[in-house]
């Protein structure tokens, strides 16, 4: 069958595949981001956290995962079907849109796997590495597949019968992994001296190259999502650019204005808040709602990375600053902003609009959220019961790089004069690797 006949644009197919490599390298970078924000003794736990979440997510994606997001509906727009698992019946002639299904599978995979990854973020420094290889995918199974499947599967309730609107996972993405994040944050509790010792960023360099990474693979993202080499796509790509950039500079002026000292932590941040924001809207906002979106964020994302110092969640890696409030900015302003030229009909409330597709986010937010809070603070409890989700003092205190992993980054910076590292290099280390 000649790809014609198939359906297959190969324009379209070509302009996938690029953005599918470049969201996979997402999460790379998001590892590179997050191990630049931890602390020495605990870089390698951060970046195998995020490097395994590619190979869990992958294998459950592939069994079932696909085929229960984007299979035809069997529960009042609650789930898909199991008709795909094991990718059965998806051959190099099955046709999604203009692209092979294959493929579009594929896409999708790489937004599964940076969703997965992004929760890790909550928890950095205290969690057993045992007990997030069972975590990731239980949680992509019963928490971000039911909620693609509203969002974007065929018959799925928030996209055929609420009507709410988002274009690349603000909700499936941004505010699951952010919830996700704040309700595995307070199963686990805070770090062993939170609000008390310094917790800064040991390498800053790193966390610009992760952002710049992030940036990158952010246009396969969200111009991807249009699915096709497109004017939607290039709009999508232009609204990312400057959302990303806006959220950059309101996040400085913020803390210019509050702490007297733009930080390249704060760039970095503010960048990728902006990033959210765009994500659920870069497809239904002009470029004018784009600049406004990530101002917004950057701007209200800098001050919420404090409320966990006021209200006493540890959130390491500000997850549910960012992320969480980040997507429910970008979401919400969808129905202040859309126009039609970009969304084929719904409106926003300044261009006429009125308050129906407001409300209409309003309620795609507040279910996304409480569905995945409450679905991953019970998974997050009974895996603590049954294996524990906690790191030991010993552990956290010495560091999950050498006693979950046996290795440090900086072998100079634990052990002095360049030693080889072994688990026999510190005397408890098998004792405490095995509580992994």
């Amino acid at each position: 069958m000649t790809l014609a006949a198939q359906g297959i644009d190969t324009g379209d197919t070509a302009w996938l595949l690029a953005a599918t490599a470049l969201v996979l390298l997402m999460t790379p970078g998001l590892a590179l981001f997050y191990g630049g924000m931890v602390r020495t003794k605990s870089v390698l736990n951060m970046l195998m956290m995020s490097f395994v979440s590619i190979a869990l997510v992958t294998v459950v994606w592939l069994a079932a995962g696909y085929s229960l997001a984007f299979g035809d509906d069997t529960f009042q727009g609650l789930i898909g079907g199991l008709d795909h698992a094991g990718m059965k019946g998806l051959g190099p002639d099955s046709v999604q849109g203009t692209v092979p299904t294959l493929l579009f599978a594929t896409f999708q995979l790489t937004f599964a796997i940076i969703t997965a990854a992004l929760i890790s973020g909550a928890i950095a420094d205290r969690a057993k590495f045992g007990a997030w290889l069972v975590f990731v995918p239980v949680w992509a199974l019963l928490v971000y597949v039911p909620v693609t499947h509203w969002v974007w599967g065929p018959g799925g309730w928030i996209l055929d019968k609420l009507g709410a609107l988002d274009f690349a996972g603000g909700l499936p993405v941004e505010i699951t992994s952010g919830a996700s994040g704040l309700a595995l944050a307070l199963v686990l509790g805070p770090r062993l001296g939170f609000k008390k010792d310094a917790m800064r960023p040991h390498n800053l360099p790193m966390v610009v190259l992760g952002a710049g990474l992030l940036w990158f693979g952010w246009f396969g993202f969200n111009a991807g999502s249009a699915l096709g080499a497109n004017g939607l796509a290039a709009a999508a790509f232009l609204n990312t650019l400057a959302a990303g950039c806006t959220g950059l500079l309101g996040w400085l002026f913020v803390e210019q204005k509050r702490d007297g000292h733009p930080t390249t932590l704060g760039a970095a941040s503010g960048a990728v808040a902006g990033l959210v924001a765009i994500t659920p809207s870069c497809g239904s906002v002009s470029l004018l709602g784009a600049l406004v979106v990530g101002l917004a964020a950057g701007v209200l994302c800098s001050y919420a990375v404090s409320w966990k110092f006021k209200l006493g969640y540890d959130d390491s890696l500000d997850v549910v600053g960012v992320h969480l409030v980040g997507g429910v900015v970008g979401t919400l302003l969808i129905g202040v902003f859309a126009v039609e030229e970009m969304t084929g009909g719904p409106e926003g409330l300044l261009y006429g609009g009125g308050l129906a597709q407001l409300g209409r986010q309003l309620v795609a937010v507040a279910a996304v959220g409480a569905y995945a809070f409450l679905v991953t603070y019970g998974i997050g409890k009974l895996l603590d019961k049954a294996i524990g989700f906690r790191a030991s003092e010993e552990q956290e205190h010495t560091g999950l790089d050498l006693t979950v992993h046996a290795e440090t980054a900086y072998d100079h910076g634990v052990l002095g004069h360049g030693a080889p590292v072994s688990a026999s290099s510190v005397p408890s280390a098998q004792k405490v690797k095995s509580q992994a």
